[in-house]
């Protein structure tokens, strides 16, 4: 998965790929976007991350085959109406809840969002309070 935006390789944030061929003598890996490849150094593979796993957060915007979502109620801040619709909504096919029934009912029944305090700054600074 792309962690930044490479406009020079026309690949963005959130883009996964499959890794086509790693050259150890060129020290360079070839990387599978939608059919276009893209050449890395190993140097610039710091752009780049694992994605057998992805959270929520940084799934949206893209959809996936399947999507396996644990859900338990010891992460008890993440249970959320709004991250639970996001999650589901990103499978195609199926989707799977691994988990406690009583988280699926804690998150549906809470519609309150949390705001990061990056937001809510700029709330406030919108509504000059701050």
């Amino acid at each position: 998965m792309l962690m930044v935006n490479n406009y020079d390789k026309d690949v963005y944030n959130g883009d996964i790929g499959f890794i086509e061929r790693i050259d150890t003598q060129e020290h360079e890996i070839a990387i599978s976007f939608d059919g276009k490849s893209v050449v890395y150094s190993f140097d610039e593979l710091d752009e780049l991350s694992i994605a057998y796993a992805v959270t929520i957060h940084k799934s949206q915007g893209s959809e996936y085959p399947a999507v396996i979502i644990p859900i338990s109620t010891q992460h008890f801040p993440m249970l959320q109406k709004n991250l639970l619709y996001t999650a589901i909504t990103r499978g195609k096919r199926f989707v799977f809840l691994v988990g406690q029934k009583k988280a699926v009912a804690i998150a549906v029944k809470n519609d309150k969002e949390n705001w990061r305090y990056s937001r809510l700054r700029e709330l406030l600074q919108a509504s000059d309070l701050v």
